[in-house]
């Protein structure tokens, strides 16, 4: 640490890297010392190109390095538990790409791997840790809407590039497990509470991952949550809450486009006379209830990272977190597999 200040590497050159450089640079707390590679070539011209000072030819030789203090992690679904672990040994604090990993089981050992280092492990999903999100779970328990009946959670986009890991099955591939965890941790944080059972169906492709997916699931409380995930669909997020008393409405939902303005939109229902069964003599009136100018969770994820390790502060996204959200998608795959629900 070079006083006060956390100094990061890099655990991989994926393209997901480019939304952590610039506000690593950009944060008081924060130096981009490092980037690793599984080539000395491909590394030292990624560093180069970017102004990184070091580049490592193995993810070993950067662990190696005693200056590194907090690792970002972006390798492939299936490598985020060994190399989390592998970081924890080297103490190293890391921030792994979501979804953290792909069992319970990986999760127990993240864990103890956290425990026994002394280290913070947490989930990189940038959505938990933007103000709209803890606004949203703050309007949500102090029912601005009354209670939730329905949350609805949209996330495509079309991937044509072959060979791509996200349609490898063996690497955690499938857009449940990439845009699809966002809406499964979405409605879990938005309820803070965990679904009862989960029932989904999938359209796969040639490799055998799920190109596009559609889930639900049940809450304690009667809310019941839909969401559909999609490499093959037009690319559109969008997410909204029906409430008993009102509606919540999200057109950035997911943060993950920095620079753009966000709307948290609230529609209530105003009397002007006699209420009926449809409605008639109520006027629905929506205001743009928070607004947010920029929606940079990359920024606020680097943000709580530093306050953690620097400050003790909380994390935002805990392991227990993340586990009942690897849970709740392992839920929804074994029901689209078996087509039946499954309870948790």
């Amino acid at each position: 640490m070079k006083s006060g200040r956390l100094c990061w590497g890099l655990l991989s050159t994926a393209r997901i890297n480019e939304r952590l450089i610039p506000v690593l640079r950009e944060s008081g707390h924060s130096e981009l010392l490092a980037v690793a590679s599984r080539s000395r070539e491909a590394a030292q011209a990624y560093a180069s190109l970017r102004q990184i000072p070091r580049g490592y030819g193995s993810y070993d030789e950067l662990l190696a390095d005693p200056e590194i203090d907090i690792v970002y992690l972006s390798l492939p679904n299936h490598l985020h538990a060994e190399w989390s672990i592998k970081c924890a040994d080297a103490g190293k604090h890391v921030l792994c790409e979501k979804p953290l990993a792909l069992t319970v089981e990986e999760v127990d050992r993240m864990k103890a791997a956290s425990e026994r280092n002394h280290v913070l492990i947490q989930e990189a999903a940038m959505m938990r840790f933007h103000p709209q999100m803890r606004q949203l779970s703050e309007a949500v328990a102090q029912k601005i809407i009354g209670e939730v009946r329905l949350i609805r959670g949209i996330f495509t986009f079309t991937l044509r590039r072959p060979g791509d890991v996200r349609f490898d099955p063996d690497m955690g591939g499938g857009s449940l497990w990439d845009v699809g965890s966002y809406c499964v941790s979405f409605a879990r944080a938005a309820l803070q509470a965990e679904p009862v059972e989960v029932f989904a169906s999938q359209s796969t492709g040639n490799d055998g991952v799920d190109l596009s997916f559609s889930g639900q699931m049940r809450f304690p409380s009667g809310a019941l949550v839909h969401f559909f995930s999609s490499f093959d669909s037009f690319p559109h997020v969008e997410a909204d809450l029906l409430g008993t008393e009102g509606r919540l409405y999200l057109n950035l939902p997911w943060v993950n486009q920095p620079g753009k303005t966000g709307r948290l939109q609230l529609t209530c229902l105003r009397s002007q006379g006699e209420k009926s069964t449809f409605g008639d003599g109520l006027r629905q009136e929506t205001m743009d209830w928070k607004t947010y100018e920029d929606m940079n969770g990359y920024r606020d994820e680097v943000d709580s990272m530093a306050a953690s390790v620097l400050n003790g502060a909380a994390p935002v996204v805990s392991l227990a977190d993340s586990r009942n959200n690897v849970a709740a998608i392992n839920a929804l795959a074994q029901s689209a597999r078996e087509g039946r629900p499954v309870t948790l």
